[in-house]
């Protein structure tokens, strides 16, 4: 029973990695406007994933809101 539920630990990890690299690679295709839409959607929360993601991105592509 053990060796099943770590198995299905270790899919249920791999999917939410999986999943998680999905959603950063949708927010860096977006367009420059589309990114700054999601950077004043998350003005309140910098400390929160998304947040950081689409700031580090505006970083790269040197624009601001």
């Amino acid at each position: 029973m053990l060796k099943s539920k770590m198995k299905r630990l270790d899919q249920a990890r791999d999917q939410a990695a999986v999943r998680l690299a999905e959603i950063e690679s949708s927010l860096l295709s977006l367009g420059d406007e589309d990114l700054l839409d999601i950077a004043d959607i998350f003005r309140d929360q910098p400390a929160s994933p998304i947040a950081q993601i689409v700031l580090a991105e505006m970083t790269k592509r040197n624009i601001s809101l």
